[in-house]
């Protein structure tokens, strides 16, 4: 007669810290599997800036969340802009827009349309300012009197004067 094989050893159950590793492992593949689906319907972000401009001024367009490569920008302030990828690993697409010189002052409608018409929509919201856009300083000297102006002259020709005399001081001692 031939030899029985040894019976097997009944197998044990599982210890409390394997049954909690195997529930950490089971919950943590259940969320990895349900991430990226989550992910792929984040809602898209957008930004002008500056939300407040003269007409003939410029805004830069701004949308990330998009998960393409394009995007379409239209407003009755500046019409149509296609924004792109500042570089190929970029997350959001940038752009920028010349407001009209003639475009109306009060609020304009900014809609961002991820992958063009039919896409995804932000609105957003951009205040057309009175008057013209600043040019030539930037607006860096347009609000000042002339008084003003006159006063910061005679401090910078003062500081000038003074490192004059310092340094012929310091030429005549040497």
């Amino acid at each position: 007669m031939p030899a029985k094989p040894p019976a097997k050893a009944p197998a044990t159950p599982p210890t409390t810290a394997a049954r909690r590793l195997m529930t950490v492992a089971a919950a943590t593949l259940i969320a990895a599997a349900a991430a990226p689906a989550t992910l792929a319907y984040a809602f898209p972000s957008a930004t002008v800036s500056p939300t407040a401009v003269a007409p003939g001024g410029r805004v830069a367009l701004n949308v990330a969340g998009c998960g393409t490569q394009v995007a379409r920008v239209t407003s009755t302030a500046f019409g149509e802009v296609r924004l792109t990828p500042g570089n190929q690993t970029a997350a959001s697409l940038i752009g920028s827009a010349t407001v009209y010189n003639n475009a109306t002052s009060g609020a304009h409608r900014v809609i961002f349309e991820c992958g063009g018409p039919g896409g995804e929509r932000v609105t957003l919201s951009l205040q057309v300012t009175t008057g013209a856009a600043r040019g030539g300083t930037g607006g860096s000297i347009g609000s000042m009197s002339p008084g003003q102006i006159a006063v910061g002259s005679a401090l910078t020709a003062g500081a000038l004067g003074a490192g004059v005399w310092v340094m012929r001081r310091r030429a005549a001692a040497s």
